[in-house]
């Protein structure tokens, strides 16, 4: 066998030794499609666990299993930029079939990565004016998906911080400054802030250390509160952002419901887990041949306000009746 020869041939046989295990379990003639996912999270982070749990059932229940007539590939990011950016040259290289990107922070990279490549996002904040969509209803190029909330949404929080400490004259919006929807959503709390007598001070965060030093500089002046306006970073670090808001007896809104059963003091927002399960329903759509072009960009169907009247009590918070009958869950 000529050198040439041999080489083909052992990599034809390295190929087909990957290939098999997968297509084995493929029904006959039935072509194995590749779904790839850049998480922003970490691999041992239970929320983002339960999230991608729901988008595989949304799958299995659209008859696309992995290991049978699909192959799964997921990337762990961590949050952390460098790593977002490597995954998504990794993945677009596999050439999949349709990638999932949840939040700005991954969609934006997979976008730099590759224009032709259908994507599915779930909660990113502002789609239209990151520039991953024409328009809502004609999304235009190779992306669509799930938006995270109505835009207007974002003036409530400041309303609801002012509702359960009414003592608050100062607020700190968390934002990520590499996340360019942080500004649109500044704009929307100022002008509610205007009305509502509360200075405000954005506070970009990044990592931990960042995090921490923003906080704990803000808290030596009284009367303060934070606003967690649905920033990856601050998501990712939300512990540590719960911790020292304790710490420093800071009232703190949450742009996501999960963080206040978690610990944080309220929260207004969808439930991710449901888009990760609706994200399913686009992928399947499109590996059946529809174009992510003509697939609009949806809004969450529900926003729950969850309340979690231990931390209430650990700031000292009386929490008025009008905002515990509207609450959808109230942690006791």
């Amino acid at each position: 066998m000529s050198g040439i020869k041999r080489r083909e041939f052992i990599a034809l046989i390295g190929g087909a030794a990957v290939a098999w295990p997968l297509a084995a379990g493929a029904q006959q003639g039935e072509r194995v499609r590749r779904i790839a996912v850049l998480m922003p999270g970490a691999a041992d982070d239970p929320e983002y666990q339960a999230r991608m749990t729901a988008f595989l059932q949304g799958l299995a229940q659209l008859g696309w299993l992995d290991g049978r007539n699909a192959r799964i590939d997921i990337r762990w990011t961590a949050g952390d930029a460098d790593r977002i950016r490597k995954y998504a040259a990794e993945l677009v290289a596999l050439a999949p079939d349709v990638i999932l990107a949840p939040a700005s922070a991954v969609t934006g990279p997979l976008l730099q990565a590759t224009r032709t490549i259908p994507i599915v996002f779930t909660t990113v904040a502002d789609p239209v004016g990151a520039g991953f969509v024409e328009s809502l209803a004609r999304p235009g190029g190779n992306a669509t998906g799930f938006a995270l909330h109505e835009y207007t949404l974002s003036g409530k929080w400041l309303e609801l911080l002012k509702e359960i400490a009414p003592g608050v004259t100062r607020a700190a919006v968390l934002r990520d400054p590499t996340v360019g929807s942080g500004t649109g959503q500044y704009a929307i709390i100022q002008a509610v802030a205007q009305s509502l007598g509360v200075e405000l001070r954005p506070m970009d965060v990044r990592d931990p250390g960042e995090i921490e030093r923003a906080i704990v500089a803000f808290a030596q002046v009284p009367n303060g509160g934070l606003i967690n306006a649905g920033a990856p970073s601050a998501g990712i670090h939300r512990n540590l952002v719960i911790t020292l808001a304790a710490r420093h007896r800071l009232p703190a809104v949450y742009a996501l419901p999960y963080i206040a059963r978690t610990g944080g003091l309220i929260a207004y927002g969808p439930n991710l887990v449901d888009q990760y399960r609706r994200a399913a329903g686009y992928v399947d759509r499109i590996l059946k041949g529809e174009k992510p072009a003509d697939l609009p960009v949806q809004a969450p169907t529900k926003y729950e306000l969850v309340l979690n009247l231990k931390t209430a009590k650990g700031l000292g918070l009386t929490v008025p009746d009008t905002l515990l009958a509207r609450a959808d869950e109230v942690i006791e």
